[in-house]
């Protein structure tokens, strides 16, 4: 009784999958670490790289030059044969064309026995014969009459094809090489046919040569040239792996002492051994090290030097300034009493005063940065309050100069780790700064925050920066316009001192800038001490500022034209779309897109 087979669980196939699945993924994976590893592999090692290329480009050669010797030898031991087999069915073709030139009819008696006897004789008279040179001779014409015959007996019929007999047929010598099997073993023979005239018609005598010798005298030469090849390739690669390895172990040396004079091990020095062009290289960077070691040393006696004269003047100065400073409260005091020009001079030296105590206490602060002093009590800390504390103290002069300052904060708490204290003081440098240069224009503070960091903006709509000046805002001293008069009075080191600030958040404290457009600062801290940046908030470059060809782009209408150095700018407005223009060093760049850049990303060289 026949039974039909149990299917499978309906979990089964299923599994199959999963499992064929997890297979898959394993060896996807394996397969991918492999060529991951073989690829920086070869990206790191020259040695690598130029051992592959010299046996990639030596087999091809060595390759290509044995098979031609190959080829060129077996060509000559086939014309070898060809030049013997014609000369020998050319007097044998004779001999036959004599031999049957007695009779007048196929059907004569004695002409069987001749043919045998002229086949056998042609193939050297031992019909018994199972090697060598095979003699055939076949009548199509009159094939009732006379029966093939072949010296040894063999059926020659395979190895001769119907389009050589019919050329041998038509008059003419022809040949061919056919392979097959007249023995126990297929061979390749060469066949070559010639037609025998006769007194009753055409007959065709054919040789049949054996090309194994020759195959095999092939087969040897081919055998020899690879092994000769393979090995001369593999002595190449040994020999390029020997010379690269000479002149990669000196550079692999000197970058691992460079890495460590980099590190700071300015004793760390090459090898010399002989005297040759690596052995020159090695002396070479020992003596730029020495010159360096020497520089370095002598910089930074000098740096230490610096700073230190920069601290002691500061604290040597605190004395004799807090004697004049008492003094100067006594005489601002009684300036009422004093005649118009003195109390007017009094007023002065107050407020000369307090901008000396003010420029002692940036050089202080500045000199604790440069001796790495500089210490961060971050604790988690409510931003919106400090903003809002540091527009309130900046009010009295921003009504001086008839600026307003707008605030653009979150209404929740926004929370960070940060040291309240130099965050606060960034905000007044900044804020300062821009009611300074605010040309009678709003001031706009803005604050957000995202998952990783908060940032804070200020905009102002004044003179603005020039290309470039970017950067120079946050050099110690620096100025754009020294004659334009100041109203805070300011030392010159507040936005070096707030960019030490910022990096000492681990955040980023950047400008932006464009003449008649005014500028904005903003500063980009991370939510918790300690992680990296990686975006902001907010942009680096307002939504409403113009491109240099004058054209706002808060509308998003794409603007085209000749930017400040004359090169092409093309861009759109605040919604994000392609902005296409040159770079600050005049490379192409790109938007949107990099942190730091208001999120506009840069492509160019």
């Amino acid at each position: 009784m026949a039974t039909s087979p149990i299917p499978d669980p309906p979990t089964a196939a299923p599994r199959r999958h999963v499992a064929a699945r997890e297979l898959w993924r394993g060896v996807h994976g394996r397969s991918a670490h492999l060529l991951a590893g073989l690829h920086q592999a070869w990206r790191r090692s020259l040695q690598l790289r130029v051992v592959t290329i010299t046996l990639v480009a030596s087999s091809l050669l060595v390759g290509g030059f044995a098979y031609l010797i190959a080829d060129k030898i077996t060509g000559i031991l086939v014309e070898n044969v060809e030049t013997d087999v014609r000369v020998r069915l050319g007097s044998g073709a004779d001999y036959a064309a004599k031999q049957f030139g007695l009779y007048n009819q196929p059907q004569e008696t004695q002409l069987q026995e001749t043919i045998e006897g002229t086949v056998n004789y042609l193939a050297g008279g031992d019909p018994q014969q199972t090697t060598g040179v095979i003699v055939a001779l076949v009548a199509d014409n009159h094939a009732d009459a006379i029966q093939p015959r072949s010296s040894p007996a063999v059926n020659v019929r395979p190895l001769i094809s119907p389009e050589l007999r019919e050329t041998v047929a038509g008059g003419k010598v022809a040949s061919q090489i056919r392979t097959g099997r007249l023995g126990e073993e297929r061979t390749k023979y060469l066949v070559y046919g010639s037609p025998v005239p006769t007194k009753f018609g055409q007959v065709e005598l054919y040789y049949l040569v054996p090309l194994a010798r020759q195959d095999a005298t092939a087969a040897d030469v081919r055998d020899t040239v690879a092994a000769t090849g393979a090995a001369l390739v593999l002595l190449l690669g040994l020999l390029a792996g020997l010379v690269t390895r000479l002149v990669v172990t000196p550079v692999r040396v000197a970058a691992r002492t460079a890495q460590r004079l980099s590190a700071g091990l300015l004793d760390q020095r090459m090898v010399v051994n002989g005297e040759d062009d690596l052995a020159l290289l090695a002396a070479s960077f020992n003596q730029m090290a020495t010159n360096l070691q020497r520089q370095i040393l002598r910089l930074e006696e000098m740096s230490r030097l610096q700073r230190r004269f920069t601290s002691d003047v500061s604290h040597e100065l605190r004395t004799p300034l807090t004697t004049v400073r008492m003094a100067a409260d006594l005489i601002f005091a009684e300036r009422d009493e004093f005649d118009p020009a003195v109390a007017r001079s009094a007023e002065l030296l107050q407020a000369e005063l307090d901008r000396f105590e003010e420029l002692l206490t940036d050089l202080l602060e500045i000199s604790r940065f440069d001796a790495g002093f500089a210490m961060l009590d971050s604790e988690p800390t409510d931003l919106v309050p400090v903003v809002h504390r540091v527009a309130d103290r900046l009010a009295g002069l921003a009504e001086r100069v008839g600026v307003d300052i707008e605030l653009d904060v979150p209404g929740t708490p926004v929370i960070a780790e940060v040291d309240p204290r130099r965050v606060e003081r960034v905000l007044r440098n900044l804020v300062g700064n821009a009611v300074e240069h605010g040309e009678a224009k709003p001031v706009l503070i803005t604050l957000a925050v995202d998952d990783t960091a908060v940032a804070i903006t200020v905009r102002d709509h004044g003179v603005g920066l020039k290309p470039g000046e970017e950067k120079l805002v946050f050099n110690r001293f620096w100025r754009a316009d020294p004659s334009r008069a100041r109203q805070t009075g300011g030392t010159g080191l507040g936005l070096s001192i707030s960019l030490e600030d910022a990096r000492l958040h681990g955040g980023w404290l950047e400008a932006w800038g464009a003449p008649g457009q005014g500028a904005q600062f903003r500063l980009t801290l991370p939510s918790r001490a300690g992680d990296r940046l990686t975006t902001s908030p907010l942009r680096l470059v307002p939504a409403d500022a113009a491109l240099p060809f004058g054209g706002p782009r808060a509308g998003g209408l794409l603007a085209i034209g000749p930017g400040a150095d004359g090169a092409l700018a093309i861009g759109p407005g605040a919604d994000g779309a392609l902005a296409i223009g040159p770079g600050a060093d005049g490379a192409l760049a790109v938007g949107p897109g990099r942190p730091g850049n208001g999120g506009h990303a840069e492509v160019g060289s």
